[in-house]
């Protein structure tokens, strides 16, 4: 795309031109430059311009160290010769008056255009002034525009896109970044302050806050832009006046603080509404701005418009998501003896909700039951699924008096007539306390990572038994109900793969890991323990991760089943 851009902005140089980067290589070639050549773009773009092109006199190939295009290139200073020589692509040479200057081809990465025409007695060289004035900034404004749109659209997050914007204009357009957007409420939040110089970016927090409501009359440049009227020039003497708002004071403290002499502030506009504002200032740099440079601020505040809609409509499916995800998974009962306790993350670059879920009810016979699960997908449809099943297990469980074995084969069979489910996988446990006041759990497992039983002493291992094939698989296959004895002040722990699972090791490891940290964790408090797992599960798999554990109370401790 940039060279596509490049390409068209150096055909209006009525001259032969063609544009380097860092490293010297040719990344966009006009058409005089292609016939003056006689070498088509095809044959120059990625070549390296000194070796295909530079030449002496006599035709032998410039040496590098002798070239002034080169030098001039690498010391990032303009020049222009009278008269050169390049190659053509018969072999014979083109007798050329060029100039060299620096192009800032995005904003992190630097190259030269050159350009040039034919060599005539009259010796009319190339009028810098012209080129400085005029073509160059063409071709950044084109580049910077395209690396605008690319950097933008590339996130879904509001203050990350803030941060593009700040890097792509400092310290190229401005030396402060003032960015105030309008809130759901009709509110100015003054969202960042930023100041660039060689150094860095620096964001002034002490400048940042609300700002209160956009003053509806008022004839000043920030109030009429948060208004959705055009771009304005501004200095420090536009806000001397007495303010006719609380946005007119906190301008003229703006102006005070970051010294700016000259701003240009426009509206930032999305697809139905105004957003905000933009406001770019200079204090280092000493020319002010000028009309002239409207046209471009337009364009970029046209792009981080879209893009910041784009971001705050995705932010606000994330939190409908969320909200709905929150009502989907279970609060937990009070069960008198036992504490529990219960963490869900969603995918990171989903949609806030996904399959995996845990559950815990009372059965009808006062045992508890215990379920952790994952339906295939970190999406809005797996979050559907898990419901269904969620719901239609639960009911299952109460009305079924038989082995839990029998219960998740009756369940498994349903799930096709009754759910759009394909795979899950599931634990579905019993926990009941006997007569002697020891705490016993039953369960049976559908290809789901087995349960961790942690004891007070640091011991911990993997409860393997009951295993059996997932659900959807319809295999045939029987399945098996496990039976434990959880000892005194042990913590059971069900989880979901997500918090073992990495792209970069193997599942063992996974398993290993947790064992280990879990063991180390034993004596923790219960909600201390449950985060401790969470915060060392993989950074690399994208993916949702649900935690339930369950401590059972000292042997003394009362019963609470029977």
């Amino acid at each position: 795309m940039l060279q596509r851009l490049l390409g068209t902005a150096l055909d209006r140089l009525g001259a032969g031109a063609y544009a380097v980067d860092a490293d010297g290589g040719i990344i966009a070639v006009n058409a005089q430059a292609e016939v003056l050549l006689g070498r088509g773009a095809d044959e120059l773009l990625g070549r390296d311009a000194h070796d295909c092109l530079h030449r002496q006199q006599d035709g032998m190939t410039m040496p590098r160290s002798q070239c002034p295009m080169l030098e001039a290139f690498m010391a990032d200073q303009v020049r222009q010769e009278e008269k050169g020589f390049f190659a053509r692509g018969d072999g014979s040479l083109l007798t050329a008056s060029w100039l060299v200057a620096p192009l800032r081809i995005t904003s992190d990465e630097r190259g030269a255009l050159v350009v040039f025409h034919e060599y005539s007695q009259a010796g009319v060289p190339l009028p810098v002034s012209t080129l400085r004035a005029g073509l160059l900034s063409e071709l950044e404004r084109l580049a910077l525009l395209a690396e605008t749109t690319t950097r933008l659209t590339a996130t879904l997050d509001v203050g990350e896109a803030l941060d593009r914007l700040v890097q792509l204009i400092v310290p190229m357009l401005a030396d402060w970044v003032v960015i105030d957007l309008l809130t759901e409420s009709g509110q100015v939040q003054r969202t960042l302050v930023a100041h660039g110089d060689d150094q860095g970016i620096t964001r002034r927090h002490d400048l940042q806050g609300a700002l209160l409501s956009v003053p509806e009359t008022s004839p000043l440049p920030l109030s009429r832009a948060l208004r959705g009227a055009g771009s304005t020039l501004a200095t420090p003497q536009t806000y001397q006046g007495p303010p006719d708002s609380d946005v007119a004071v906190e301008q003229r403290r703006l102006f005070e603080a970051t010294g700016m002499h000259s701003a240009l502030i426009a509206p930032v506009r999305g697809l139905r509404e105004v957003l905000g504002a933009l406001t770019l200032g200079r204090s280092e740099q000493s020319e002010p701005f000028t009309t002239a440079e409207i046209p471009l601020l337009e364009d970029i505040t046209r792009r981080a418009g879209l893009a910041l809609d784009n971001a705050r409509l995705y932010q606000r499916q994330r939190k409908v998501a969320e909200t709905m995800q929150r009502h989907l998974l279970p609060q937990l009962p009070r069960v008198p003896g036992l504490d529990m306790t219960a963490r869900y993350l969603p995918a990171p670059h989903a949609s806030q909700v996904g399959g995996d879920w845990y559950d815990v009810f009372h059965l009808p016979d006062r045992a508890l039951a215990l379920v952790i699960g994952d339906v295939a997908g970190h999406d809005l449809d797996a979050a559907a699924g898990m419901a269904q099943v969620r719901n239609i297990l639960r009911a299952y469980a109460w009305s079924r008096q038989e082995p839990l074995s029998a219960i998740v084969e009756r369940f498994d069979q349903a799930l096709p007539h009754i759910t759009d489910v394909g795979m899950a996988t599931m634990i579905l446990g019993r926990l009941q306390a006997g007569a002697d006041g020891r705490w016993e759990l039953r369960w049976t497992n559908a290809g789901h990572p087995p349960p961790l039983l942690v004891t007070h002493d640091g011991r911990a291992r993997y409860l393997n038994g009951g295993h059996g094939i997932l659900l959807g698989a319809h295999a045939g296959i029987p399945r098996a109900d496990a039976t434990g004895v959880l000892p005194p002040l042990s913590t059971l722990v069900l989880y979901t793969d997500g918090l073992i699972e990495s792209p970069r090791h193997p599942i063992d490891d996974g398993l290993e890991r947790l064992r280990l940290h879990a063991a180390r964790l034993a004596g923790h408090p219960l909600d201390a323990f449950t985060d401790a797992l969470m915060e060392a599960r993989p950074t690399d798999n994208d993916d949702d991760v649900a935690i339930l554990t369950v401590r059972v109370p000292a042997a003394d401790a009362d019963p609470a089943y029977s």
